[in-house]
């Protein structure tokens, strides 16, 4: 399979973790709008778009950079890849992760404009809470469970529709509401609308989510010792650098 430059993958990861986050932010504005009150109904209609949207957004650029857009995706990638010689390397992992988190937070400013906000209005909404950060742990360790089991079995196509039924089902069994997603939650901290999060509670977040990383990993090698093997195929194949 070809090879695809770093600055190519790069920019697929900024564009899709931007598009991602406007649809998390604009479809919870948009919600709130038209179901003021019903935060149940908000939750469902920022829920089904979110999965949709990543879906979609995994098949239009999962053939370039693997549709990682998750900082915690790239980093268990790198990891299990490394004694199989597969997946993305040290230096693809830090640029991925600069570019997943700038176009978060590129995807908070699109979606504020959007909407006629202020284009940075920093979330007043405190996520800080033991229970919610036990959600981040659960929810970050089933997203890579499912993600590479689903290569390591050969059914990486699928992982546009698997993925995201995840996030969209662990929007409602997670307390956190399943972010998941370190470049993502810095994102959402730069909007103070149904989706945002206080940048105070951001830190919480993140370091609960590297540990369902390390749960996760651990899992995988513990269920799938080989899993690294199918690294190049997370989250769909795509044309990896050459080793």
């Amino acid at each position: 399979m070809p090879t695809t430059t770093l600055g190519r993958r790069m920019l697929a990861e900024f564009l899709g973790t931007a598009l991602l986050v406007t649809a998390v932010v604009g479809s919870g504005i948009m919600a709130t709008t038209l179901s003021p009150g019903d935060v149940g109904l908000q939750l469902l209609e920022n829920s089904i778009a979110t999965a949709l949207a990543l879906g979609a957004l995994i098949l239009t650029f999962g053939p370039i950079s693997g549709a990682h857009f998750n900082p915690v995706v790239s980093a268990a990638d790198w990891f299990l890849g490394r004694r199989t010689g597969t997946g993305i390397t040290g230096a693809d992992l830090a640029g991925y992760a600069v570019a997943q988190t700038l176009g978060a937070i590129g995807g908070s400013i699109l979606a504020n404009l959007m909407f006629d906000l202020a284009p940075i209005t920093f979330s007043a909404r405190d996520r800080s809470a033991g229970h919610l950060w036990l959600g981040e742990v659960v929810a970050t360790a089933g997203l890579l469970l499912l993600i590479f089991a689903l290569g390591r079995s050969g059914r990486a196509a699928v992982a546009p529709a698997a993925v995201g039924a995840y996030i969209g089902a662990a929007y409602w069994f997670t307390s956190s509401t399943s972010f998941a997603n370190p470049a993502v939650t810095i994102g959402r901290a730069f909007t103070d609308t149904f989706a945002g999060i206080a940048p105070g509670s951001v830190p919480g977040f993140v370091a609960f989510q590297v540990v369902g990383l390390l749960i996760g990993v651990a899992l995988l090698l513990a269920l799938y010792p080989d899993a690294g093997e199918a690294a190049d195929d997370i989250v769909v194949e795509h044309p990896a650098t050459a080793r």
